[in-house]
């Protein structure tokens, strides 16, 4: 299983979010320091402002920040509200045609080891993630 590029972004934002609690982090020094796409972080931004784990501030002085406590936002959660589906193979999803479904065993196995790929991202908080800020690599911006 590969997580999408959109979970991997929400991910390093939150993370990066953690590591700065105690200010607004901007999309630009976000996408700076990760060397992604701005545009795209937008719409991670976006999504994670929707689904409750960010708080956006508009304005000049504005940016992003964390609406909850970091050790009560669990990974599983932030990778469950950021994956499309978790369609490991064809009879996970609602177009299954595969003529052996009825008689498969693979369906079973993979499904247990998705289950203990999200309980294991569930046993961790964001707290778990939390870098320093010069762990990024680069220089902050100032705001």
């Amino acid at each position: 299983m590969r997580l999408t590029v959109f979970s991997d972004y929400s991910l390093r934002l939150m993370m990066f979010a953690a590591s700065h609690e105690e200010r607004l982090v901007t999309i630009e020094e976000v996408a700076q320091t990760f060397g992604i796409s701005r545009s795209h972080l937008m719409k991670v931004a976006n999504l994670l402002t929707r689904s409750g784990f960010l708080k956006a501030v508009r304005g000049r002085s504005g940016g992003l920040s964390l609406i909850r406590p970091i050790d009560s936002i669990r990974l599983g959660d932030i990778v469950r509200a950021t994956e499309p589906d978790f369609a490991v193979v064809e009879c996970f999803g609602s177009s299954n045609a595969c003529r052996i479904t009825p008689n498969c065993r693979l369906k079973g196995i993979l499904g247990s080891a998705l289950r203990a790929f999200l309980a294991e991202l569930d046993a961790h908080s964001l707290r778990d993630l939390v870098l320093r800020p010069t762990d990024f690599g680069i220089p902050q911006l100032s705001n």
